[in-house]
C-alpha cells in the first residue's frame, strides 16, 4: 500500500471540502441579496411555519454553486457523475422557480422524474439488491424504474423535513458523511470525494441557516440535496456486497423516509391529497411537546446519527450490533417521550427547560415555575 499516496489523497480531499465550505459561506450573502431582488421570500402565513417574520429562501443556490464548482475542480467527471450534475442543474432551476412562484406539485413531480431519468440513462442504476444473502438482479427496465423511484422518493423526503432552521441541511450533512464512510470502506474514493464536497458545501451554508436563520435553503436547496444524495447513494450504497446491503440506504435516509411515509399515510387517512401540507411532521410534534427549535433539531440530528452508525455497522455485517444500537436508541427515546407526556412537574425535573407545555397542562405552569425556583434559587436569568 502506497502510504504517501494515501496521505496525499487525504489532504487533497480535505482541501476540496474546505474549498467547498468556504465557497458556500462566501456565496450565501450575495444569494440572499438576489433572493430579496427576486422576491423569493418565505412569509409566515400559517401555523406550519416556525418563523415569525419574512425570511429569504433560495439559499440552496449557494450550496449548489459551491458543490458544482468544487466537483469540476477536484473530481474526475465520469459519465455517471455528469448525469448527476446535469440532473442537479435542472432540479435547482426548478427549485428557484418554486421559491419565487410556488409551482404546482404535479409540475414539480414531473420535472423531478425527468431529472432523475438523466443520471439513470447515463449509467447510475440499481442493478441488483442483496436481501439477506439472496442476490436479486434487475433487468434494464426494472432497474430504470426502481432507480428513478428511489431518486424521486429521497428528493421529496429531504424536502419534507425542511421545516426547522438548519434541520434539512444538517441531516443532509450527516447523511453525506455517512455515505462517505460507507464508500470509503469499499475503497471507492471517487464517490467519497463527491459526497465529502457536498457535506462541505452544506457546512458552509449552515451558519446562516441555523436558528435563528437569516436565510432558508428553500426548495432550491432541499430538492438539490435530496436529489444529489439519492443519486450518489446509487453509485455507492447499492453496490455494497454485504449480507444486509439492502437495508443500508434505508438506514442512511431513515429519518426523512420515515417522516415521508407517516405523512403520506396520515394524509390518506384524512382523505387529503398526499401533496397537501400539514403540521404533523416529526419536527412539529417536538415543537408541540415544548422543545425549542434548537432542541428539536438537536434531537433529530441525534436520531439521524444513530441510524447512520447502524448503517455503517450493518455494512460490516455486524447485524446484532446494529440491531442493538437501534433497539437501545428507541427504548431511551420512548422512555423520554413518555416522561415528556406526563405531568408538568415531572417534565420540569428532566432539566430540558422546555419553552412551553403541551396543551392540557397549562394549569400546572405555576406549580412548575415555583418548583424551578426552589430547585434553582440562583438560576441564570
Amino acid at each position: 500500500m502506497n502510504v504517501s499516496g494515501t496521505i496525499i489523497d487525504l489532504l487533497y480531499g480535505i482541501l476540496a471540502v474546505a474549498f467547498a465550505g468556504l465557497l458556500a459561506f462566501t456565496l450565501t450573502p450575495p444569494v440572499r441579496v438576489l433572493a430579496h431582488k427576486l422576491k423569493a421570500i418565505d412569509i409566515p402565513e400559517d401555523d406550519r411555519r416556525m418563523h415569525k417574520k419574512p425570511i429569504p429562501r433560495m439559499g440552496g443556490l449557494a450550496i449548489f454553486s459551491a458543490f458544482f464548482v468544487t466537483v469540476f475542480i477536484f473530481c474526475p467527471v465520469t459519465k455517471e457523475l455528469l448525469g448527476v450534475l446535469l440532473g442537479a442543474l435542472i432540479i435547482v432551476i426548478l427549485g428557484i422557480f418554486d421559491d419565487i412562484y410556488r409551482l404546482n406539485a404535479w409540475i414539480k413531480l414531473i420535472v423531478q422524474i425527468f431529472s432523475a431519468c438523466i443520471p439513470v440513462a447515463l449509467g447510475v442504476r440499481i442493478g441488483f439488491i442483496n436481501f439477506f444473502g439472496k442476490y436479486i438482479p434487475f433487468d434494464d427496465t426494472v432497474s430504470f424504474i426502481v432507480t428513478v423511484f428511489w431518486i424521486v422518493a429521497v428528493t421529496n423526503a429531504v424536502n419534507l423535513i425542511d421545516g426547522l432552521d438548519g434541520l434539512a441541511c444538517g441531516v443532509s450533512t450527516i447523511s453525506a458523511f455517512s455515505i462517505m464512510v460507507l464508500v470509503l470502506l469499499q475503497l471507492n474514493f471517487s464517490v467519497a470525494l463527491v459526497v465529502a464536497i457536498l457535506a462541505g458545501s452544506c457546512l458552509g451554508f449552515l451558519p446562516y441557516n441555523r436558528n435563528p436563520a437569516v436565510i432558508f435553503m428553500g426548495d432550491t436547496g432541499a430538492l438539490f440535496l435530496g436529489y444529489t444524495l439519492s443519486s450518489v447513494s446509487v453509485l455507492g450504497l447499492f453496490k455494497v456486497n454485504a449480507f444486509v446491503s439492502f437495508w443500508i440506504p434505508f438506514l442512511v435516509f431513515a429519518l426523512p423516509l420515515a417522516d415521508t411515509v407517516t405523512a403520506t399515510i396520515r394524509r390518506l387517512i384524512h382523505k387529503q391529497s398526499i401533496f397537501s401540507p400539514d403540521r404533523g411532521h416529526f419536527h412539529h410534534k417536538l415543537i408541540d411537546i415544548g422543545f425549542t427549535q434548537k432542541q428539536a433539531v438537536a434531537i433529530l440530528y441525534s436520531v439521524s446519527i444513530m441510524f447512520s452508525i447502524s448503517a455503517i455497522t450493518f455494512s460490516e455485517e455486524k447485524v446484532l450490533e446494529s440491531l442493538l444500537i437501534i433497539i437501545v436508541s428507541f427504548v431511551v427515546g420512548f422512555l423520554n417521550y413518555k416522561i415528556l407526556l406526563s405531568d408538568a412537574k415531572t417534565r420540569n425535573q428532566t432539566g430540558l427547560r422546555l419553552k412551553k407545555y403541551m396543551q392540557g397542562h397549562d394549569t400546572e405552569t405555576s406549580e412548575t415555575t415555583n418548583e424551578s425556583e426552589i430547585e434553582n434559587p440562583k438560576s441564570e436569568k
